[in-house]
């Protein structure tokens, strides 16, 4: 497709965490040949040049991006390490302290599993789950609030970007943390990262049979097999699981056709991390029987509003409860802000991620017949709601706080799940609610 579709998806401590919280065994790596640190180079130009073409407001806040970007080439003359030459490129975009603009690294021929899942409830950080067959599993457990993360307090700003650090850009094989347990016992804790190797070239020619092809092809499934839509129906209610807003018309139609049979539908979008706007568009105008402004897009040149175009007749007129959390960003933001606004219906949980700006994602490419592949995401628009606000940095303030605690977390018990099915005329433990939707892993053998 020539043209992008428009994404409302989804680090100070970058540099400091690639200066200072290398392992000895990342710390003792041979200095990078030249021809590395003019990949590196590369990416920071298309980087610098992409913000520079593309990003919503010229005067970049302010910013001298034309210094950033040439303090940060002299700077690439003197990494080595990969992980500090990629950690540099994320930094550049990272100056301008936009959730939509960053960078998109090549992948690794390395699959790191670190054993363990976190969360921020509220303000505080906890293990969400462990994985069987790890490390994690005898170390740490779900309910452990986190202290420290290799010596690093980690809050609701920092949480994204110590994700971003350890699962795009620089792997670690150990983790070092300080733990409270629900009890308040506090412990610190070595946990090793399992690892899988994968090849360092793949031959998408065919060349090979398919086999790498078909390999990726495969990789491809399971992940898409993991962010699934899922529903369960109890009575009048039905509760619809989604991941992520991906869907095309004809899903969203499907969906909503289940809806329809119900007087009340609750839509869980936590650790929703936004997707497409024609999907949250569609979604929207599932529920009103009007169109309905999603947002006004501010950026260098005048850009129409989003807007959900209503099914009239045929939209979903009952009752809706949205469920939200420190992980919901973008899109599941502003679907719950919009049924805020037009008093569509409740939202229940923790406030929102406060990653909402529209952006577009550019691949880059180096190389000729071995080639590397990266992009940059750029914000294009920023959106302001109905109320004259934006929710960038902000987030959205549910109209009932309920917050699992860790004891809730160790005990796999999901109270909002609970306190939204009791709203919805339901009795439903929070222990029977916290099996409806079982977590997942990605397979690690794939």
């Amino acid at each position: 497709m020539s043209r992008l579709p428009r994404i409302v998806c989804c680090l100070a401590l970058l540099l400091s965490l690639a200066s200072t919280s290398l392992t000895p065994r990342q710390t003792q790596q041979p200095k990078m040949q030249p021809f590395t640190v003019e990949k590196v180079q590369q990416m920071l130009k298309d980087g610098y040049n992409e913000v520079r073409k593309n990003y919503y407001d010229k005067g970049c806040h302010g910013i001298d991006w034309d210094a950033k970007y040439h303090q940060l080439e002299e700077s690439a003359k003197q990494i080595t390490s990969l992980a500090q030459g990629l950690t540099l490129v994320a930094s550049l975009m990272m100056n301008l302290n936009d959730s939509h603009t960053f960078f998109i690294p090549p992948s690794r021929p390395l699959r790191t599993e670190y054993g363990f899942r976190m969360i921020m409830i509220g303000d505080r950080a906890f293990i969400s789950r462990v994985r069987p067959g790890t490390d994690a599993e005898s170390k740490v457990h779900a309910g452990d609030e986190i202290v420290s993360y290799n010596r690093y307090r980690v809050d609701r700003p920092s949480l994204w970007k110590l994700n971003y650090y350890v699962n795009s850009l620089a792997p670690n094989p150990a983790t070092a943390l300080v733990l409270k347990s629900p009890e308040g016992l506090q412990r610190e804790e070595n946990v090793l990262a399992k690892t899988q190797q994968l090849k360092r070239v793949m031959d998408l020619t065919l060349a090979d049979g398919g086999l790498d092809y078909f390999q990726m092809m495969r990789d491809n499934d399971a992940s898409y097999h993991i962010i699934r839509q899922r529903s369960y129906e109890l009575g009048d209610v039905m509760i619809w699981k989604m991941p992520q807003f991906d869907l095309d018309d004809t899903a969203i139609d499907h969906w909503f056709g289940i809806a329809r049979k119900h007087k009340t539908l609750i839509l869980d979008l936590r650790e929703n991390p936004g997707g497409y706007v024609f999907t949250l568009e569609h979604m929207l105008g599932e529920l009103f029987d009007h169109d309905v402004k999603i947002a006004d897009r501010v950026g260098r040149k005048d850009m129409k509003p989003q807007i959900a175009k209503s099914r009239g007749k045929d939209a979903f007129n009952g009752r809706i409860i949205v469920l939200v959390d420190s992980g919901s960003a973008s899109c599941a933001e502003l679907f719950a802000r919009v049924i805020q606004l037009e008093k569509r219906g409740i939202v229940i949980g923790d406030r929102t991620s406060g990653k909402v700006m529209e952006s577009k994602q550019y691949g880059e490419m180096q190389g000729a017949d071995t080639r590397i592949f990266y992009a940059f995401s750029v914000t294009d628009a920023n959106l302001i709601m109905a109320d004259g606000k934006s929710l960038e940095n902000v987030g959205v303030t549910p109209d009932e706080f309920v917050l699992p605690t860790g004891k809730d977390l160790a005990e796999a018990k999901d109270p909002a799940l609970a306190r939204a099915a009791e709203l919805a005329g339901l009795t439903l433990e929070p222990a029977a609610a916290g099996k409806l939707f079982p977590f997942e892993w990605l397979p690690m053998t794939q």
